[in-house]
Parts: C-alpha cells; sequence; structure tokens
C-alpha cells in the first residue's frame, strides 16, 4: 500500500506541467511590479505596466497616476516595509496577451504596527517591444489582520 501511494504521489507530482519561457516572465512582471510599489519606486513600477494601466481596487477604479500617488507618493513612513508572498493559480499566454491568477499576501510594518493582507487577483498583461506589462488588475481582498 504505501509503495502504492509513493508511485501516485510521484506520478502526480510530474504531471504537473512546468512553465513556458513566457508564463515565468508573466509571474516575473507581476513579482517585479509588487517589489517597485514595495520599494515606493515609481520609475521602476511604470517599466512593469503599460500607460494605460487599470486597476479596479476596493471597488474603485485606478490609474497608473492614482497607484503612485496612493501606494508611492502619500506613503512618506520612514520604517515603511513590505514584504509580498504569491501562490499563483492559473498562468495563461498567447503572443502578445496573457492573464493570470494568483493570492497576493503581505507583510506590511508601518509606524511600528504590522499588518497582514490577503488578496485574490487576476491581471491582464500585454507584451509591449518584448517586454509583458500590466494592462488590468482587478483586486478582491479576501482578509486584513
Amino acid at each position: 500500500m504505501l509503495l502504492f501511494i509513493i508511485i501516485c504521489l510521484t506520478t502526480s507530482l510530474q504531471a504537473q506541467p512546468s512553465l513556458t519561457k513566457d508564463q515565468e516572465q508573466v509571474q516575473q512582471t507581476v513579482v517585479k511590479m509588487f517589489e517597485a510599489l514595495s520599494n515606493r519606486d515609481s520609475i521602476s513600477l511604470k517599466t512593469y505596466c503599460t500607460i494605460d494601466l487599470t486597476l479596479y481596487e476596493y471597488g474603485q477604479i485606478w490609474n497608473i497616476d492614482t497607484l503612485i500617488r496612493k501606494a508611492i507618493t502619500m506613503n512618506t513612513t520612514a520604517n515603511f516595509k513590505r514584504t509580498n508572498t504569491f501562490e499563483f493559480i492559473s498562468t495563461e499566454t498567447d503572443t502578445n496577451i496573457a492573464w493570470v491568477t494568483y493570492k497576493l499576501s503581505s507583510v506590511i510594518i508601518k509606524d511600528g504596527k504590522q499588518t497582514k493582507l490577503h488578496w485574490l487577483e487576476s491581471v491582464f498583461l500585454t507584451k509591449q517591444q518584448r517586454q509583458w506589462k500590466i494592462k488590468n488588475l482587478h483586486s478582491t481582498l479576501l482578509n486584513k489582520s
């Protein structure tokens, strides 16, 4: 019985498809965009987003300027730190478009207070000059603690 479980487990692990180069690049674009937000780096942030970026956040519609204002410009706390963890659910690509869904967990330390946030997000990306860029991001806050 134990041998059967080991064989089934090994087979199921090997059956999981590996990511294509485009799928890896898409996921890295999402990760890097959030790193730029965490580092409060609007220049880097813009390199991972289209000019006409649209975010659907907290029941509002944001553009790149809104995101920079709310997440970077207004965030002047000296001891700010944000750490992000991703659980990618699905990553699909087709020539010059891609869509990805994932769970995002962030630990934010601001003014000495730690907050944990969990979102379910979907992102639509386009390939521009051989680089994936985020065009639309829809975020659903799952919980905050």
